[in-house]
């Protein structure tokens, strides 16, 4: 299996790394990582060109997101949760998009979490709600979450009595941040909360997340959002738990007592697995359009075998490294802290 250090350049992946630690101290990406994930124009892997993306492949976007987990966790995991939020581009309204995606430096936050108040007026809704773990919330210019529909103080319902939901495009200067991260790892992220108070929005400025939907017919807005979500957060655990298995063997090495290459063969079955499934299903979305459900489930599958096999490999090898793994100051550890952090994100606790 390809080493994640391939992916994508050796002087981006050392640059990004180079400021690691700082980053952390900031308890935010470091301006020059910032700038380098413009300059790549990472946010927009999942942006049609016609706004200004990159318009990656899922397998591409994967690769790349891999590659910089093993460069470092935090930038890997704004990267992906911040170009997923920008996958919406497929679902919004184009005109709205243009205007959006204008600026060059446009970063997407948001939350899944349906924890909003969205009440109909003539014209458009007026927004309130709260939301927790919003990665890349200090660097974000617009925030997307999800309301619940009100007319007239009350709920719109289906027919099957499920409330209306839909989400909403925010922009920045609408939103209150609250500093409420405090975890050991993935410091940097910047994982906070966010608010919205009586914000009054347009209806051009929400979309529904369903494949009916899509304005944007490019295979990647086809793929189901789960999927998209679960695979890629897990290559963000197997680009950290390769960083860690190679910081392990230079210090076991130091020590004369072995090296990593039985967690190293058992990563790398999975990653082979992982990116089979992953191939397969989105040949299917290419050609076919509908992936098939039990490729679909490949995919779940693999994508929390990958993840589990990760912390797994990391956990095995973490005693025999001595107090050096334990140290804040050093990257093996904080690659440890990263991973774990990460791990316990909801979609892999199943």
């Amino acid at each position: 299996m390809t080493h994640p250090a391939s992916f994508i350049e050796p002087q981006l992946v050392d640059q990004l790394r180079r400021h690691a630690l700082e980053a952390e101290h900031l308890q935010q990406l470091h301006p020059h990582q910032l700038q380098l994930i413009h300059e790549q124009g990472w946010l927009k892997m999942l942006v049609p060109k016609k706004y200004g993306g990159l318009a990656f492949s899922l397998p591409e976007v994967l690769k790349i997101e891999e590659s910089l987990a093993y460069a470092d966790g935090s930038v890997a995991w704004v990267v992906t949760l911040c170009a997923g939020a920008a996958w919406f581009a497929g679902y919004l309204d184009p005109l709205t998009a243009v205007e959006i995606f204008a600026d060059s430096k446009t970063c997407f936050a948001g939350s899944g979490m349906t924890s909003g108040v969205a009440e109909e007026i003539p014209g458009g809704y007026i927004l309130n709600g709260y939301w927790k773990y919003v990665s890349g919330a200090l660097h974000a210019t617009m925030f997307t979450a999800n309301f619940i529909i009100h007319r007239n103080g009350r709920p719109i319902l289906h027919k099957r009595g499920t409330p209306e939901v839909r989400a909403f495009v925010i922009k920045q200067e609408n939103v209150t941040l609250h500093k409420t991260w405090h975890s050991m790892g993935m410091i940097a992220t910047g994982t906070h909360a966010f608010e919205v108070k009586g914000v009054t929005v347009p209806p051009h400025r929400s979309f529904l997340i369903d494949a009916n939907e899509v304005v944007i017919y490019d295979p990647v807005y086809r793929y189901p959002f789960l999927q998209l979500a679960e695979t890629t957060l897990a290559v963000n655990l197997s680009g950290m738990a390769v960083r860690f298995l190679d910081l392990c063997d230079e210090i076991l090495l130091y020590k004369k007592r072995g090296d990593t290459s039985i967690q190293k063969k058992k990563l790398d079955e999975c990653r082979d697995r992982f990116y089979d499934a992953v191939e397969s299903s989105w040949e299917s979305c290419v050609h076919g359009g509908m992936i098939p459900e039990r490729k679909l489930r490949e995919v779940t599958d693999m994508s929390l075998t990958m993840a589990r096999c990760a912390r797994e490999v990391v956990d095995e090898i973490y005693p025999h490294c001595g107090l050096m793994a334990a140290d804040t100051r050093e990257e093996i550890n904080r690659v440890w802290r990263n991973l774990h952090t990460a791990s316990q994100h909801s979609l892999f606790l199943k």
